[in-house]
């Protein structure tokens, strides 16, 4: 996907211009983005946790507290409990996963980023499926599926959860939707799902050789 350069902004046309993942992720951490609000709240931009070289991505929502302090995604509650479900099929989320979010700052309450937010930062998130390249993408949470398909549309979770599908703007990506993390720890009932859903995935990453 090509990125706009703008002519005024060398930082930013340095980042998009990036030919190797290392330099990318150096630059946005040195950037200083104040392209939307959420920069006035942050202590850290969080771009990743996991291995760029790996074929899975996962993308979620937005960094919580516990990854503003750190730096690094999903390294919370919800970030442990994805450890034990990528555990459960054999995935490292340190070596055989690259994690990202929607928005790589914290939103006030830890809500939901808004459109504008997500339009400001989405460039950065295409740029890392740019360089990573994976096969794999899995959604995590409604949020994540909303911004990143917008041709879904309305949607119901419980329908898309656990579903493989492809998308014309990543012809070689296989996409699958997951419950947020945070969303079982809210509601264990759905652990059972989530359960037959990675199972799914599991099935599919064997069947192609991706692990």
């Amino acid at each position: 996907m090509s990125m706009q350069f703008d002519l005024f902004n060398e930082t930013e046309n340095d980042i998009f211009a990036a030919k190797d993942y290392h330099s990318f992720k150096d630059l946005v951490k040195r950037s200083n983005c104040a392209k939307c609000e959420l920069h006035r709240g942050r202590r850290n931009i969080v771009i990743d946790r996991g291995d760029p070289s790996s074929r899975i991505m996962c993308i979620g929502e937005a960094p919580g507290e516990n990854e503003d302090i750190k730096g690094s995604a999903f390294v919370g509650r919800a970030g442990k409990l994805l450890d034990d479900i990528m555990k459960s099929i054999d995935l490292d989320t340190e070596q055989d996963v690259l994690i990202a979010n929607i928005v790589k700052c914290k939103p006030p309450g830890n809500r939901a980023p808004v459109r504008d937010e997500v339009s400001a930062c989405m460039p950065y998130l295409q740029k890392q499926i740019d360089l990573i390249q994976p096969q794999v993408i899995v959604l995590l949470g409604a949020v994540a599926l909303k911004h990143m398909i917008p041709e879904k549309g309305d949607f119901a979770m419980a329908e898309e959860a656990g579903k493989l599908f492809q998308s014309n703007q990543y012809p070689s990506v296989h996409f699958m939707v997951l419950y947020h993390p945070a969303y079982l720890l809210y509601d264990p009932r759905k652990k059972k799902d989530m359960w037959e859903h990675v199972k799914r995935l599991d099935q599919f990453l064997k069947e192609t050789n991706i692990v």
